[in-house]
Formats: structure tokens, C-alpha cells, sequence
């Protein structure tokens, strides 16, 4: 009975260390845990695919308001001739009225018409903020810079109303020749 009890254990024990080790890697594929079929190579579900979706992937990265005004105002230093003292003022100035810009767009109690006046008032300050750095002569150099710059931010708009409006022309024009046929 002795030799049968041993070869049983042996048995199982043997069975139990096989599925073991089969679940854990076995030492193949990355070497341990999850590193097998549950890693996205399988049907099986490991802690990562357990976390529910992930946002960061669906929304983009945000650019910091000191950033995008310090870019504005490399933009802006040759042609209004600012000096580095107006080129940090007018930087801080920028960077204040982005953030307070994202402030009332992220704001869900106001209407759109209100977004849009606080909008306009906030342009108004910073611009007078702004103004208030410049001398007489940059003043007009940098109203004439601030058209050019919205200027360059509207054609983005058009080209992409082009583009449909080319596309939609051209399904037209293939439908007028294959009616005509």
C-alpha cells in the first residue's frame, strides 16, 4: 500500500507543479507573471485590461499656458521690437489671460452668448495690459501683429472647408458624367 500511496503523491504533485507553472509563465515569454497568453497574445484578462478605459489615449495632451505664450511672444519679440523685460511682462500677461480664457470655456453654468462676452472683455484687458508695456511706435506694431496672427489662424478653417468643398464638387461632377452616360 505504501508504493501506491508514494506514486499517487508523486503523481499529483507532479500534476499540481505542471499546472503551476503553466500558469505563471513557466519562465517563457517575459519570464514570469503575465508575461504568457494574458498579455494581450490570448483570451485571457490580466490587471491592466481590468482598469476600465483609459482616458488618456481619447484626450490629448494639454499644452501649459506659459508655454503657448511664451511661443506667441518668440513669435511677436522682432516684430514689435520687444526687449527682454516687455518680452517676460507681456509673457505673464499672456499666459494669465489663457488660463483665465480656459477658466470660462470650462465654466458649465454660463451660456454660450455670456462665454462669448467675458471672452471679449478678457481680450479687451489683456490687450490694454499689454499696451501698457508698449511704447506709441510697438503699440501699432503689435496691433498690426495681432491681425496678421488671426490672419494665420482662420486660413486653417478654409482649407478644410476647401477640401470638402472640392471632394463634394468632384462627387458632383462624377455624378453628372455618369448620369449623362
Amino acid at each position: 500500500m505504501k508504493p501506491i500511496q508514494t506514486l499517487f503523491l508523486l503523481a499529483l504533485s507532479l500534476f499540481c507543479f505542471n499546472s503551476v507553472s503553466a500558469q505563471y509563465g513557466n519562465g517563457y515569454y517575459n519570464n514570469g507573471y503575465g508575461g504568457g497568453y494574458g498579455r494581450g497574445g490570448g483570451m485571457g484578462m490580466d490587471r491592466s485590461m481590468m482598469s476600465g478605459p483609459q482616458s488618456s489615449p481619447s484626450k490629448p495632451k494639454e499644452i501649459p499656458a506659459e508655454e503657448t505664450a511664451a511661443q506667441i511672444v518668440e513669435q511677436m519679440k522682432p516684430e514689435v521690437n520687444l526687449d527682454e523685460l516687455q518680452a517676460i511682462a507681456i509673457t505673464n500677461v499672456l499666459a494669465d489671460s489663457m488660463k483665465e480664457q480656459g477658466i470660462l470655456l470650462k465654466n458649465e453654468s454660463s451660456s454660450q452668448d455670456e462665454k462669448i462676452e467675458q471672452i471679449k472683455a478678457l481680450r479687451e484687458s489683456t490687450n490694454k495690459k499689454i499696451n501698457s508695456f508698449l511704447n506709441p511706435d510697438q503699440i501699432a506694431k503689435y496691433t498690426a501683429f495681432m491681425e496678421n496672427f488671426k490672419e494665420i489662424k482662420k486660413p486653417k478653417n478654409k482649407k478644410k472647408k476647401d477640401k470638402d468643398s472640392k471632394a463634394t464638387k468632384e462627387v458632383k461632377e462624377n455624378l453628372d458624367t455618369k448620369d449623362q452616360l
